[in-house]
C-alpha cells in the first residue's frame, strides 16, 4: 500500500513540481522505469534553500524556516495546507504516546522561540493547545519555575512530556536534577553553539543520572518535512505509516537499499504539495525492521538546527 502510494504521489509530484520535474530531467530519470521505492528520484534537501519547492498552485498558507545562525542560508518550506502538517503531527503523536488529553505538554525550546517560522514550534504549540492541561506552555528561561511545576505534577502523577532542544535541558538538568516518574523527556536535538558538542549517548546518560530515570525519547524531524519519527530509548527511531526512511550508498547517490548504512533519503508522505522524496544530509543506519539511527551529518554540509548535536 505506501509504495503504491508513494509511486502516485511522485508521478503526481513530476507533473506539478516544476522544481522536482527539472531535477528527475536532469539526471535523466526515466519516469516510466519508476515502479519501485527505490527507483524514485530524491530531490536534495538543499534545495529548499534556493528555490521555492512548491506544486503548480503557487498559493501558499504559511513558510517554515530552518534554524541557523545568521551566515548559513536557511531552508524555506513552503505550506500549502497548514492543516495536513497539523493532521499528520497530531496523528503521529497519538500513534506513539496516546491521546494528547491524557498529558500536560512542556516545550523548553528557547532558541526556537525567538526565532520566528519554526515548524517545531508550530507543532509543540499545538499540541499544547490541543493538551488542555493547565500547567501545558512554553517555558523559556525561567527554570526555577519549570522545577516547580514538575514537581507538582510529579505529586500528581500527571504524565508529562517535557520537549526540548538540547542545550535547554543539559542546563536545566544540571541547575534542578530531580527524580522523575510520570515525565518523559524528549529532546530533539541541537547545541545551538551553547555548549561543547556531545554525543547523542553522551547526552542521554547525563539527562538519565541528573533525572533518575531509564530512557531519554528523541523526536527526528526538519524544517523540510511534515512528518516526524521518535525514539524512545537509545535513539532507535520509529517511523509513522506514511513516512519510510531509505539509505543511499555514499559513493553512488543513485544506489538505494531499504536497510544498512549509508545517508538518509525520507518519503514523507504528508509533503504531498512540496517534495515527498528527500534526500538529506544525515547518515545513520536502517535495521531490518524499518528501524533506524541518525550518526551525524555528510562532510561540507552546513551544521544547523537539530543537527547540531552528533550521535
Amino acid at each position: 500500500m505506501f509504495e503504491t502510494i508513494a509511486l502516485e504521489t511522485f508521478s503526481y509530484q513530476y507533473e506539478n513540481n516544476s522544481i522536482y520535474k527539472q531535477w528527475c530531467d536532469i539526471i535523466n530519470a526515466d519516469v516510466n522505469k519508476i515502479k519501485s521505492l527505490q527507483s524514485i528520484p530524491f530531490l536534495p534537501i538543499s534545495f529548499f534553500k534556493t528555490h521555492k519547492v512548491l506544486t503548480s498552485d503557487a498559493e501558499y498558507e504559511t513558510i517554515f524556516e530552518s534554524s541557523g545562525t545568521t551566515q548559513l542560508t536557511k531552508s524555506s518550506h513552503y505550506i500549502k495546507h497548514l492543516s495536513v502538517y497539523q493532521e499528520s503531527f497530531s496523528k503521529c503523536f497519538n500513534l506513539f504516546y496516546g491521546d494528547v488529553k491524557n498529558w500536560c505538554i512542556i516545550g523548553l525550546l528557547p532558541s526556537y522561540l525567538e526565532q520566528k517560522n519554526s515548524s517545531l514550534v508550530a507543532m509543540v504549540d499545538e499540541l499544547i493547545k490541543q493538551s488542555k492541561h493547565e500547567h501545558s506552555g512554553f517555558y523559556l528561561h525561567d527554570y526555577k519555575k519549570l522545577y516547580g511545576v514538575l514537581q507538582q505534577l510529579e505529586h500528581q502523577k500527571q504524565k508529562t512530556l517535557l520537549i526540548g532542544v538540547t542545550y535547554a535541558l543539559l542546563d536545566f538538568a544540571e541547575q534542578f536534577p530531580m527524580k522523575l516518574s510520570s515525565t518523559i523527556i524528549m529532546e530533539t536535538g541541537g547545541m545551538k553553539g551553547r555548549r561543547k558538542e556531545l554525543t547523542r549517548e553522551e547526552v542521554h546518560d547525563i539527562l538519565k543520572d541528573q533525572f533518575n530515570i531509564q530512557h531519554i525519547h528523541s523526536e527526528y524531524g526538519m524544517t523540510e518535512l511534515l512528518s516526524q519519527a521518535y525514539s524512545k530509548s537509545g535513539g532507535l527511531f520509529l517511523c509513522p505509516p506514511w513516512m519510510k526512511v531509505l539509505v543511499r550508498d555514499e559513493e553512488d547517490p543513485f544506489k538505494i537499499n531499504t536497510k544498512g548504512k549509508g545517508i538518509l533519503n525520507i518519503i514523507d508522505l504528508a509533503n504531498c504539495y512540496s517534495s515527498a522524496f528527500i534526500a538529506t544530509d544525515d547518515t545513520g543506519e536502517i535495521f531490518n525492521d524499518g528501524s533506524f539511527t541518525v550518526h551525524g551529518r555528510i562532510d561540507n554540509s552546513d551544521i544547523r538546527g537539530c543537527s547540531l548535536m552528533v550521535v
